[in-house]
């Protein structure tokens, strides 16, 4: 590993990868397994889950959103498991922010048949 020197410029690791992450470089497999394990947040900051998984293009070799599979309650109905889109990500560092995501997320029920 490269000893920074004292004047050098550089960018903490994990902004590095956010820029990647964000589409301003390709995105390479192994940094994007560190979004596994991060904490996510909505916009109005409150706390969704954990990423647990990632949501692979592997045609256009991207990722294409974020697996979260025990939400809050407040916000997902039943703590169900739910795919965060990745156009949804606002930053990326020591944690996720979300640019959006629904006030409350519900599953649709079958209307009745008569």
């Amino acid at each position: 590993m490269k000893k920074l020197e004292e004047n050098e410029p550089h960018e903490p690791k994990n902004l590095k990868y956010a820029s990647r992450y964000l589409g301003r470089d390709e995105l390479m497999l192994e940094e994007a397994s560190e979004l596994i394990g991060l904490q996510i947040y909505t916009p109005n900051g409150i706390f969704l889950g954990n990423v647990n998984n990632l949501v692979i293009d592997l045609s256009n070799k991207r990722v294409d959103g974020l697996f979260v599979s025990e939400t809050n309650p407040l916000l997902v109905e039943d703590s169900k498991a739910v795919n965060v889109p990745f156009r949804w990500i606002s930053a990326v560092g020591d944690i996720i922010i979300l640019r959006y995501f629904p006030k409350r997320v519900t599953t649709k029920k079958p209307a009745p048949q008569i």
